[in-house]
């Protein structure tokens, strides 16, 4: 019977040695996986670029498409605290008047207004530019911010509202047009012929795409407008937590979210260096150039092509059915 009792203590007090041990080491990592995370996100914190221009923008006009949520809410807010009339250009009516009323509230600037633009109908983007044209007697700061992911093989019209608008920003100049890209336009697999989707359709690739078609069309505008007083660059505004992937499953949206919230800029931080391209006193006479934390960055080998920009740019016009009585170059 000694024998019985002795063993089963002395192996249950091994076990709980092994129990002990496992869970110290479970602790440490537990405190590695904080540190490393902290560390992470104070390094985020250190070197995201902040606009500093105190540049107030009273008797302005800006446009912001896409902005009743994520950087473009917030470009648009930091506008309208600067004193603009700014203009929402949002697809969905309901959230911008919503995202309207929010931005007149914290700005105190009763000149904020909400206009239906749907970048996938070139119906609708004709009537948005050719009803600033009516309404406006001037524009200093168009940012074209719209994006979406995950939206499988739709077609837009993102560029259209951009030459319609050319000649109410070249009489407005000194004005400015910003064009948010991102980073991943280098990863791009650029086919001219296979722009509509044509031949592959590949979700990941196609944003990719457009957003070095975003670079090339902002720097084809620039060398079109050379010297009218109007600047066209483009952006990169980190990686940003924003509802951009809101058209995907949600448990697979909800679930990146979450993961993202850890590692990446929040959308007044990736604002930034779109507002910076609007008002900062660095950058007023700088044109064709990409920027990534307020300050300019390396764009690459096929963004700075101006043979295949000058392509897209004639290409897209056919695409677009873009008139020449509506644009002003």
């Amino acid at each position: 019977m000694i024998i019985l009792w002795v063993l089963p203590v002395r192996y249950c007090s091994i076990s709980l040695q092994e129990i002990m041990f496992g869970s110290v080491l479970n602790s440490c990592a537990f405190w590695v996986v904080v540190v490393l995370l902290v560390t992470l996100k104070l390094y985020i914190k250190l070197m995201t670029g902040i606009c500093r221009s105190q540049k107030q923008l009273n008797g302005k006009t800006a446009i912001v498409t896409g902005a009743n949520t994520g950087i473009g809410k917030e470009t648009a807010l930091d506008l309208a605290c600067r004193g603009a009339k700014v203009i929402l250009a949002c697809r969905d009516l309901k959230r911008g008047r919503k995202a309207c009323s929010e931005i007149i509230a914290q700005s105190h600037n009763s000149r904020v207004e909400v206009r239906q633009l749907d970048l996938s109908s070139l119906t609708s983007v004709r009537q948005f530019a050719h009803d600033i044209i009516r309404t406006e007697s001037h524009l200093e700061i168009l940012i074209n911010n719209a994006g979406a992911g995950g939206l499988g093989p739709n077609r837009t019209a993102d560029n259209l509202q951009i030459g319609i608008l050319v000649g109410l920003l070249k009489k407005s100049a000194p004005s400015r047009i910003v064009m948010v890209s991102s980073m991943v336009h280098k990863y791009a697999k650029f086919d001219l012929d296979n722009l509509n989707s044509e031949k592959w359709f590949n979700d990941f690739q196609v944003y990719n795409c457009s957003k070095l078609a975003n670079i090339l069309v902002a720097n084809e505008l620039s060398r079109k407008l050379n010297g009218t007083g109007v600047t066209v660059n483009s952006l990169h505004p980190g990686v940003v937590v924003t509802d951009i992937m809101r058209q995907l499953p949600q448990p697979i949206y909800y679930i990146t979210k979450f993961i993202m919230s850890f590692f990446f800029k929040d959308t007044k931080e990736g604002a930034q260096t779109s507002i910076y391209l609007a008002v900062s006193e660095e950058v007023e006479e700088v044109s064709g150039k990409y920027f990534s934390d307020c300050k300019e960055a390396n764009m690459s080998k096929e963004a700075r092509d101006e043979g295949l920009a000058k392509k897209l740019w004639e290409k897209s016009e056919v695409l677009v059915r873009l008139k020449p009585e509506e644009i002003d170059l």
